[in-house]
């Protein structure tokens, strides 16, 4: 692997979506076929052994990467979305972003009780979207194997809202004044 790649894909942008935002953005990083499947393999490469039954990811871009981890590692696929967007029943989580507020929804289906789910998403910054999602996970009556991200603003905390008890593995992370 060349030096910088594929990190060197992962752009900046300043004030997005709001004021005082630096944003990681993680498309030029998509955009590249063999950087996206080192991303999936490297996420999936670190869960193999985890015993996941299900991946889970948030919208939208979580819904990339993995459905591409789920589809390396042999699972289903379960999307948590925006509010509205789900054809059935919904369960939902509200939560504090950097930004605002925002929820996300599963179908009440979506997960059976007992079962180990891998959570996947792009970016873990605060954390509130990803604590959302692990209690959506346990109030579907399953349990979290695991959580990945391809980033990680340690900056901001957002591990310290995981909690304990499983993996929780980020492709780059990066800390101070970003």
């Amino acid at each position: 692997m060349e030096s910088g790649w594929p990190e060197s894909l992962i752009r900046d942008v300043p004030d997005f979506p709001a004021e005082g935002i630096l944003f990681k953005d993680i498309t030029p990083l998509l955009d590249d076929g063999d950087a996206l499947r080192w991303a999936a393999d490297a996420l999936a490469d670190r869960f193999g052994d985890t015993k996941a039954d299900r991946v889970v990811g948030v919208e939208a871009r979580g819904f990339i990467l993995g459905a591409a981890v789920a589809y390396r590692l042999g699972l289903g696929f379960v999307p948590f979305r925006k509010p509205g967007k789900l054809p059935y029943h919904t369960r939902s989580v509200s939560y504090q972003l950097e930004y605002g507020t925002a929820s996300l929804e599963s179908h009440t289906d979506a997960l059976v009780p007992g079962q180990r789910i891998l959570l996947v998403d792009d970016v873990l910054a605060t954390g509130g979207t990803a604590a959302a999602a692990a209690e959506l996970v346990r109030t579907g009556g399953a349990h979290l194997a695991g959580a990945a991200f391809l980033v990680e603003l340690d900056f901001l905390g957002g591990r310290a809202q995981l909690g304990d008890g499983y993996p929780v593995v980020s492709l780059f992370r990066y800390g101070g004044d970003q």
